[in-house]
């Protein structure tokens, strides 16, 4: 069914067809419109949840792993300093193996003050045990939600998920997609797969503890599993976004490949980006410029094996970080792209990095096309003159 929805109101109309049991909450911009829609449909007795408004983000997350813990769905949604103000209960919830679902949207971090997009919210809870599915458009995100639910809940991945949309850009934007039926995404998610959890056992008569004291004895072997959990999602992820294609007519997997058959330069950007980044690449190619796109759609689990098969051969990458990793080196992304290619025996890909785009400014195809054509001559020339360049900042 073709409808007209905001990245927000994607995530809210997603989150009433999966109908959680229970969704704990404290608003946020530009994350707000999703739990205030979704507490409107609660209102209206559209679905079974209990909607629990806190009093801060880390109260909505304390509040999700009591509920998962006892064996129910739980969802929330956040932004920006209140993704930070989880930051505890982050890993806690990776740590408890809860498959908690969380709508993100992508929020600068403070200071300065500021409430437009970049990646550093998100990016900067990367090695908290959740995994993360980026958002190129509306649809995208609306997809990922849906998808969250089955990979969170899986067997042998039972890990938290965050499905993610670019602030204002998407959150707040109005774009066509294509909304699946109720019946058919209840049908899709089905019922939650049978879990250890508390009211389980206190029926079956078998105590379980949860967050127990681990000390040296114990604590690496519970940290190893949870990190087991994330090698198979690397697994899980690609079958469901297959399942969902087949059923659906859309196919996820790791990322995206946009003309790159023959390109001998490559651009890897994550988000909203993608959508004026393919513009611009459709202009260079009809020039006869052989640059291409990898959209990178999960960061967490990084596919960095599938992301070396694609991009060996390839004579320069220029990664896109919306996000300063504070290194003194290159944005946060770039380090994990090189990771992937450093085993390349043969033809590895010269690298470059590009920081764009922070607290909000404008990127234009303009930027694009600068960052294209500086990533192609490096690849004629074979040799690259720097790593990090900032585009669109004034210095």
């Amino acid at each position: 069914m073709k409808v007209a929805r905001t990245g927000n109101e994607a995530f809210a109309e997603a989150m009433r067809q999966i109908n959680p049991d229970v969704v704990a909450a404290y608003p946020i911009t530009p994350a707000t419109e999703i739990v205030q829609i979704f507490s409107q449909f609660v209102a209206d007795g559209l679905v079974k949840t209990e909607f629990v408004a806190v009093e801060s983000e880390h109260s909505a997350m304390s509040a999700c792993i009591g509920a998962s813990a006892s064996g129910v769905r739980a969802m929330t949604g956040t932004s920006s300093q209140g993704l930070a103000l989880m930051w505890e209960m982050l890993y806690i919830a990776a740590g408890l193996r809860l498959p908690i679902i969380m709508s993100v949207v992508n929020r600068t971090l403070s200071s300065p003050i500021n409430i437009h997009c970049d990646h550093s919210d998100t990016i900067g809870a990367r090695d908290s045990g959740w995994i993360q599915l980026f958002s190129e458009n509306v649809q995208e995100a609306y997809d990922n939600l849906i998808q969250a639910v089955r990979i969170a809940e899986h067997p042998d991945v039972k890990l938290p998920v965050m499905a993610t949309t670019d602030g204002f850009i998407l959150s707040h934007c109005l774009e066509t997609m294509d909304m699946l039926l109720d019946e058919d995404v209840q049908a899709f998610v089905g019922e939650p797969p049978e879990r250890p959890n508390l009211i389980k056992s206190v029926k079956d008569g078998k105590p379980i503890t949860l967050g127990a004291l681990d000390l040296q004895d114990y604590y690496f072997e519970h940290k190893r599993q949870s990190a087991e959990g994330m090698f198979n999602a690397k697994k899980v992820i690609p079958e469901i976004g297959k399942e969902f294609g087949q059923k659906f007519g859309r196919t996820y997997t790791f990322f995206e490949e946009y003309r790159m058959d023959d390109a001998e330069a490559v651009v890897i950007v994550m988000g909203s980006t993608t959508g004026t980044a393919k513009d611009v690449v459709d202009v260079m190619r009809e020039e006869g410029k052989k640059i291409g796109i990898l959209k990178l759609r999960v960061y967490r689990p990084f596919p960095a094996e599938e992301l070396a098969r694609v991009l060996k051969g390839k004579k320069a990458i220029g990664v896109m970080d919306r996000a300063e990793g504070m290194s003194a080196t290159t944005g946060p992304v770039y380090p994990d792209i090189c990771a992937a290619l450093y085993d390349i025996p043969e033809g590895r890909p010269l690298l470059l990095d590009y920081i764009y785009g922070l607290g909000g400014r404008d990127v234009t195809k303009e930027d694009i096309r600068y960052i294209c054509e500086e990533i192609l001559k490096t690849a004629d020339t074979g040799k690259k003159d720097y790593t990090l360049k900032y585009v669109g900042v004034r210095e």
